[in-house]
């Protein structure tokens, strides 16, 4: 049976006999023997393989270049080398697949622009191994959060009817050729789009079960290239009943925390070389988040500390507009220095399912921000009351037709309820210190852009 390099280096001692499979890293040829470095991704370190002349598997040794997948079966003994403690004393190798002089991940410095070009390969450099497997582990922490705490996981639609945020950014999904049918000929036979939000079907669900929460995949036709955008792009949104806006950013804080913790916790090595690598203050930054509470300021006392800031923003700071990412991290980097929380925006920034307070001006939205990225969390109380929700929808130039289902949740047995959603590729931006979305997902869907 095959032992993962992670078991073999962490517990030696039970592990005289093993097997283990990789890919060659390097090889380094002696008269007498040569040193293999595998790596089978289970953890950043690899491990080394002393193979003698001699050994059965050795004379395929020439084709064991880096890049070339290996089987080597031998004993795990203490290393008289630098930088390690055990290897493998090979007893046999076995060449699995060779590699040629074509394979483009050598050993020495790739750009991530060229890495985004081999996007099938690059899992297997340090960087991107790394941040797979923190993403593993970020995901599975996810579930443990709410799961622990009384959520059941819920499956919303891929495909809908309905536009969430109203910004008309949708894929539309059709058997139709351009320009040809009828739309009662369509598949669906109505309008259809690629979710950017399971948010309303969730909802429909707290309504029933109490607390819920869905996590997979949106999509957005926002024709944007920056660094924190994508056209593809997974989703944590919880909801429950009976909670306000207050509860809400309570829970959002929760998770955050949890989830900084569990990678603390959990992925210290690959959090060691992104430090190393990637962002020398991480590891102090996530510290700082998981153990002191986030500062909570309304939208109205935000701008009036950004106007005034003295800042020279590029974008127009003032009472209406939505903050840009520039304003969020003056907030959390150089005035709090901690994760925020924006509550209670003007309803003519917000979508139509926003409860709105009793100022006729504002909705109880609230955003969470973080030092390094800026909106990580955007969420709500959602609108309970019928009348309220009606107007909002026709002031949003919404059809009620459309949201029958939706409003029939005000009309039977209507109750306060809020949730928010999370962005879990932003969320794995900030855990890691990688400065773009394209390279915390396996394989990035932006504007012009869906190889692989």
């Amino acid at each position: 049976m095959r032992t993962p390099i992670i078991e073999a280096l962490s517990s030696p001692a039970s592990r005289d006999e093993i097997t283990v499979c990789g890919w060659v890293r390097t090889r380094r040829d002696a008269k007498a023997f040569s040193f293999l470095e595998l790596n089978d991704g289970s953890c950043l370190r690899g491990i080394q393989v002393v193979v003698d002349a001699g050994t059965p598997g050795s004379e395929a040794l020439l084709e064991m270049t880096t890049g070339a997948s290996v089987e080597v079966k031998g004993r795990l003994v203490a290393s008289q080398g630098k930088g390690q403690a055990w290897e493998v004393q090979a007893a046999q190798v076995v060449l699995l697949g060779g590699a040629d002089e074509s394979y483009p991940l050598q050993k020495k410095g790739h750009t991530l622009e060229f890495l985004r070009e081999i996007a099938h390969l690059r899992p297997r450099s340090n960087l991107f191994g790394a941040v797979f497997r923190v993403r593993s582990r970020m995901a599975y922490a996810v579930h443990t959060f709410f799961q622990e705490r009384g959520f059941l996981n819920v499956h919303t639609p891929m495909i809908t009817a309905s536009d969430c945020e109203g910004a008309g950014e949708m894929f539309r999904v059709t058997t139709l050729a351009p320009g040809a049918g009828k739309l009662e000929e369509d598949f669906f036979g109505k309008p259809t789009f690629l979710t950017v939000s399971g948010q309303l079907e969730a909802e429909t669900l707290a309504c029933a079960l109490g607390k819920v929460y869905t996590f997979g995949p949106t999509f957005r036709a926002e024709n944007s290239n920056t660094s924190r955008h994508a056209a593809e792009f997974w989703m944590i949104e919880p909801e429950q009943a009976f909670c306000d806006l207050a509860g809400n950013m309570d829970l959002a804080e929760a998770q955050l925390q949890h989830q900084v913790r569990d990678a603390l916790a959990h992925c210290a090595e690959d959090l060691a070389f992104f430090s190393n690598y990637v962002d020398k203050g991480l590891l102090e930054r996530l510290k700082f988040v998981a153990e002191r509470p986030f500062q909570r300021v309304s939208y109205t006392e935000a701008v009036q500390l950004l106007e005034a800031s003295g800042q020279a923003f590029a974008y127009p700071v003032a009472y209406g507009l939505n903050l840009q990412s520039e304003h969020e991290r003056w907030l959390t980097e150089q005035h709090f220095q901690c994760p925020v929380i924006v509550y209670n925006y003007p309803k003519e920034i917000k979508p139509f399912y926003m409860r709105q307070n009793d100022d006729g001006l504002t909705v109880a939205a609230m955003d969470v921000l973080v030092p390094g990225i800026g909106e990580i969390i955007g969420g709500s109380q959602r609108e309970e009351r019928p009348e309220r929700l009606a107007a909002a929808m026709a002031h949003h130039g919404l059809s009620e037709a459309d949201y029958w289902w939706y409003a029939d949740l005000r009309k039977y047995g209507t109750v306060p309820h809020a949730g928010y959603g999370m962005g879990f590729e932003r969320l794995l931006m900030f855990i890691t210190g990688v400065g773009n979305i394209r390279d915390v997902i396996p394989f990035a869907r932006t504007p012009g852009h869906a190889a692989f």
